[in-house]
């Protein structure tokens, strides 16, 4: 068995052959193409089903799930429950009445899950019990009520099954399950259990929720048994390595090529401040990265919370693990993170838990509803030159004059995405804030989410502690390049006029190669650490994040409305849309990703390019932006390698970097899986906030992340 690796150090072997031999089993399929036998569960024999109340019938599909889903117990597994239904891999369709799913999934969320490892599920049907004595509740609110109630005992029912499954065939799972997840958790294995049990049937209902931190939700645990001698760090490291290998039990071993197959959002946070400022990293945190270093395993996206305090032996941990490629571990700028949520309003305290979503974007974990709304502003600047028009080209008698043109055209867009996500979705009714339209049942959300049951109200329905609502700009090195150089081309060289330039981009630049060069080469771009072509991104950044926040101030509403940057891969959709660029590129050319420069834009390395991201007071991206760094695995290696690697992330938290995901692979390597693709099938690359192995993209997504790769530069 071999787990590949970018990196010329082989991977360390830690675990022993069986567990490694039952990685490499879930990791090429086997579990996958399982739960692909056994679709859905049927609610076709209940007469009338299809008359009942939406939430009636959420609440029997649950049921009907929890007693019908096939069990999986695999020999090696040292934890339990799997979510074994494959149109969980869809995101849609677990429980299906003559053909048509009965509920709606969801994602981009990160549950709340302290509570039920440190109290157990006991404690969640006391405090409902205790919720249906008031008096003033409604008999819509009572009714929601139950729901989570119907959600514990569905949970109930499914953990009666694994506790028989496991009775006589697996008496030490047995005994965990004995304990947990409706008592609290005593020991590490359990708490473990806990995370997992609650993760997996939430997923087995078809929703794709994040964990968030996992060492602060079962560090302490461990740590606790060590000293008490009650298990030892191989006993934990094979509880750890378990952990992640179940959460592979969707890979399939023939995945249609698409956006790839590892964007469940099942992402971990690991390391960073407690509540009391102390730092969570521990034993745990070691554990987890050590499993993804020897197994390569990248359905579990980690990013770390980093601080200037961090022990140095964690930035090691991480470089060791970045240089075998996969970006299967990203960071975050812990102080600026805390800094611009506190900006937000929260408190101290709350910013101190922050996670994510799923993906990366910057939540409460357990207390957030979030959605956040992309869109291209590469388009917006193509409009205000009117490259799609065949009318008169517009003139403007300098740079400044078209930035401005440009930023009351942004404006229109932010003032149309709050409109549209907020003003016309809520309303205060009857002394609270509600949707206006009738929402979906989410029982099994809302139940791990707090402030649903205290407001009595779903998870659509404002029933969280938050909702959260991001406008995200793409493209916005795109926009900072074109501005350059139409700056220095029309307003400082006087080589042409804008509205000359305005034609030649319309023809594609045909015609115009020496000119395209010209541009192409002539001129320093974003990402090289030169001011004048930042400064532009810097504004750009600036002015949107200032935009944002005036759409939100002065209004009464409880919904927050932050900004953010990213594309998620979304510059491969809006090429129909685009033209070509007053910076040398061509329609079709596949341009920025998140906030990272254009390809072949960025020659001075990764160095320069942190510094131009950081140019940009990145505080105000409350939600979040994503700088990609891609390098060349050649440059990694040995001591000096990791040595790099820890200085690029120093030098990240130093300038005050968001969030960072780096990435060594070698475009030979990608060529070479294309041709060969079953020869690479755990191939894992870094697509943006999750990961996604290379040969399960289709050709377009292979594309963009090969000339992504092209462009990396050494250390």
């Amino acid at each position: 068995m071999i787990f590949p690796t970018a990196s010329l150090t082989p991977r360390p072997i830690r675990l022993n052959d069986r567990i490694r031999n039952w990685a490499w089993r879930s990791m090429h399929g086997e579990y996958g193409d399982d739960a692909m036998r056994h679709m859905s569960v049927s609610l076709d024999d209940i007469e009338g089903f299809d008359q009942l109340p939406e939430i009636d019938r959420q609440d029997i599909a649950i049921r009907r799930i929890a007693e019908n889903a096939p069990l999986r117990i695999c020999e090696e597994e040292l934890l339990c429950g799997a979510a074994t239904l494959g149109s969980g891999i869809r995101h849609y369709g677990l429980a299906t009445y003559h053909g048509v799913s009965t509920y709606e999934c969801r994602s981009h969320l990160t549950l709340k899950l302290d509570k039920v490892v440190r109290e157990g599920l006991d404690a969640y049907k006391a405090d409902i019990t205790a919720r249906l004595t008031d008096p003033a509740l409604t008999d819509e609110q009572r009714r929601m009520v139950l729901s989570l109630d119907n959600a514990i005992e569905a949970i109930r029912i499914w953990h009666t099954r694994y506790l028989e499954a496991t009775r006589i065939a697996r008496p030490d799972m047995h005994a965990v399950l004995q304990q947990v997840p409706f008592g609290p958790a005593t020991t590490y294995r359990e708490a473990m259990q806990t995370i997992w049990f609650i993760f997996a049937f939430t997923r087995l209902c078809g929703n794709w929720p994040g964990i968030g931190r996992l060492d602060w939700l079962a560090g302490s645990y461990l740590e606790n048994d060590l000293a008490a001698g009650r298990i030892t760090m191989e006993e934990a490291r094979d509880i750890m390595a378990s952990f992640f290998i179940k959460g592979c039990e969707w890979i399939q071993s023939d995945t249609p090529q698409k956006t790839g197959d590892a964007q469940h959002y099942q992402n971990l946070v690991l390391g960073g401040l407690d509540e009391e400022c102390r730092e969570v990293t521990c034993s745990l945190t070691y554990l987890a990265l050590e499993v993804v270093e020897e197994l390569g395993i990248s359905d579990y996206p980690i990013t770390v919370r980093l601080n200037e305090n961090s022990p140095e032996k964690l930035l090691r941990k991480i470089a060791e693990v970045m240089r075998h490629g996969g970006g299967i571990v990203a960071i975050y700028n812990e102080p600026l993170i805390l800094r611009s949520l506190e900006r937000e309003g929260y408190s101290k305290l709350e910013a101190l838990n922050f996670a994510n979503d799923g993906c990366w974007e910057i939540q409460m974990p357990g207390r957030t509803n979030f959605s956040y709304s992309p869109f291209d502003g590469l388009q917006i600047l193509n409009e205000v030159l009117g490259l799609n028009s065949d009318g008169p080209a517009p003139d403007f008698p300098d740079a400044e004059s078209l930035y401005q043109a440009y930023l009351t055209e942004l404006s229109k867009v932010i003032d149309g995405l709050y409109k549209k996500r907020i003003a016309d979705v809520y309303e205060l009714r009857e002394g609270r804030w509600r949707a206006i339209q009738p929402v979906k049942p989410t029982s099994v959300i809302s139940l791990f989410m707090d402030g649903c049951l205290e407001k009595a109200q779903f998870y659509d329905d404002l029933g969280p502690d938050y909702t959260l609502r991001s406008p995200h700009i793409g493209g916005a090195p795109d926009v900072a390049n074109s501005l350059h150089a139409i700056q220095q081309l029309v307003y400082v060289e006087k080589k042409l006029t804008l509205p000359q330039l305005v034609e030649i981009l319309r023809r594609n630049w045909e015609g115009e190669e020496v000119l395209r060069q010209y541009v192409r080469t002539k001129y320093a771009y974003y990402g090289n650490d030169d001011d004048v072509a930042d400064l532009w991104h810097s504004r750009l950044l600036n002015d949107f994040a200032d935009i944002v926040h005036k759409c939100a101030e002065n209004r009464a509403h409880p919904v927050k409305f932050v900004p953010g940057v990213s594309t998620f891969g979304r510059q491969i959709d809006w090429l129909p849309n685009r033209t070509a660029t007053a910076f040398g590129y061509r329609k079709g050319d596949i341009l920025s990703g998140n906030d990272s420069p254009t390809p072949g834009t960025d020659c001075a390395g990764a160095t320069a390019m942190i510094k131009s991201h950081c140019k940009a007071d990145l505080v105000r991206q409350s939600c979040g932006a994503a700088l990609d760094v891609k390098i060349l695995p050649a440059t990694l290696s040995g001591e000096n390698g990791v040595d790099a690697l820890m200085g690029l992330m120093r030098g990240f938290l130093a300038l005050d970097g968001f969030f960072l995901q780096l990435d060594a692979v070698d475009v030979k390597t990608l060529l070479e899986a294309r041709e060969r693709p079953q020869d690479y099938k755990t191939l894992s690359v870094r697509v943006s906030g999750w990961n996604a192995r290379f040969v399960t993209l289709n050709r377009e997504w292979q594309d963009m992340i090969i000339e992504r790769n092209a462009q990396a530069r050494g250390v």
